[in-house]
Order: C-alpha cells, then sequence, then structure tokens
C-alpha cells in the first residue's frame, strides 16, 4: 500500500514540473509567435499546476488515512482553478475576436506541433500509470485523476492538429479554430472544478465524455 502511494505521488509530481515547464516554453513561443493556441495551451498548463498541487495534497493525505472528502485546502485550489479556467476561457474567445478583426497571423507554429506531440506521449503515460496505481488501490481519487488526465491528452491533439494545419497551409483560421477548442475544454474545466466543490465528490463530475463520474468515495 505504501509503495503503490509512493507512485501516486511521484506521478502527482511529474504532472506538476511537467506542466511547469511545458506551460513556460509554450506561453514563450505562443508569445513569440503570436500563436494564440499555443498561448493559451500554456496557460491551460499553469493552471494544470494548481489542480496538479491540490490532488498532490491529497495524496499525501492517503499515507495516513482513507480520504472521505475533500479538506480546505483542495477545495480552495478547486475554487482557484476553476475561476483561472473561466478567465482563459474568456481571454481566448476575446483575442479569437481580435486576432480576426486585425488579421493577426501566428509566424510559424511548429513549436505547437512538436510541444504537442511531447504532450501526448507523456499525458498518454500519466494517464495509463495514474490508472493502474489508482485501481491497484481501489481509489477513486487517483482513478478520478487519470480520468481528468485525458483532458490534457485531448487538448494536445486540438494543438496538434491546429498547429500542422496552419503550418501547412498558412490559413488564420486553424490557429483561431484550435484557440476556440482549447477555450471549450477550458470552460469545461473551470466547470468541473467548481462542481468538485459544491458536490465534495472525489470523482471527476463532470458530464463530458472525458470524464468518468463515479460518486463512491475513495
Amino acid at each position: 500500500m505504501a509503495k503503490l502511494i509512493n507512485q501516486a505521488i511521484v506521478l502527482s509530481l511529474i504532472t506538476i514540473f511537467y506542466n511547469i515547464i511545458e506551460g513556460t516554453i509554450s506561453i514563450f513561443f505562443g508569445a513569440e509567435d503570436e500563436t494564440l493556441a499555443l498561448f493559451g495551451f500554456g496557460v491551460d498548463s499553469f493552471v494544470e499546476v494548481i489542480s496538479g498541487i491540490g490532488i498532490m495534497h491529497m495524496v499525501l493525505r492517503m499515507k495516513y488515512a482513507k480520504v472521505m472528502e475533500r479538506d480546505s485546502f483542495e477545495k480552495a485550489a478547486l475554487r482557484i482553478t476553476g475561476s483561472v479556467f473561466y478567465l482563459l476561457t474568456i481571454g481566448l474567445l476575446t483575442g479569437v475576436v481580435i486576432n480576426y478583426l486585425n488579421d493577426v497571423k501566428p509566424d510559424t507554429t511548429l513549436p505547437g506541433v512538436i510541444i504537442s506531440s511531447i504532450s501526448i506521449l507523456t499525458m498518454y503515460f500519466l494517464m495509463k500509470a495514474k490508472m493502474k496505481v489508482g485501481k491497484a488501490l481501489n481509489s477513486d481519487a487517483i482513478i478520478a485523476d487519470a480520468n481528468c488526465t485525458k483532458t490534457c491528452f485531448y487538448l494536445s491533439f486540438i494543438l496538434l492538429g491546429s498547429s500542422l494545419l496552419y503550418e501547412i497551409f498558412s490559413i488564420q483560421y486553424f490557429d483561431l479554430l484550435g484557440s476556440i477548442g482549447i477555450a471549450y475544454f477550458a470552460f469545461s474545466e473551470g466547470r468541473e472544478a467548481f462542481e468538485k466543490v459544491r458536490t465534495g465528490n472525489l470523482a471527476c463530475g463532470c458530464e463530458d465524455d472525458h470524464c468518468e463520474t463515479n460518486k463512491e468515495s475513495a
């Protein structure tokens, strides 16, 4: 049991530090190359860091007692996460309108192709590893975290698709559509975060296919 919990802690740390690195690089190249989709992807990564800290706090509590509900720290992290995701949604949609009206086009989206490809591989590994540990521990909280990692997995495909298409055809709409796709997932994640606070549910609690709702406690 202790070994499995330690594995869950390591996976949480990998998630946090990977998102910090990914977010920093994505925001830099997103601003440098004027690609809104990559910039939004980078901001999303930093918001995931806040969420990841809350998850890690929960896993650490599991070392000493069975986790039956979220504590005040985890609820605060969820409220901050949800609020920032909503702000990201508004920011991205506003950016789409401004970039469209001003005919702003990325210089290149090649960094988006590279970053999203690495992210797909990383998120797939984390998703599978968390699911394996969660099932071994019979922990709904860790299983839910694995399911929610699918969001980052899907986001990476959106960024890859929009970046690759723009790099090939240089059509502004591809970057804008990628930004709208990221905004949709940001809104969904924000709604999910507040739903977790409202219900106290350890599982994802969202209605979308990328999260599986399980109302049993961990």
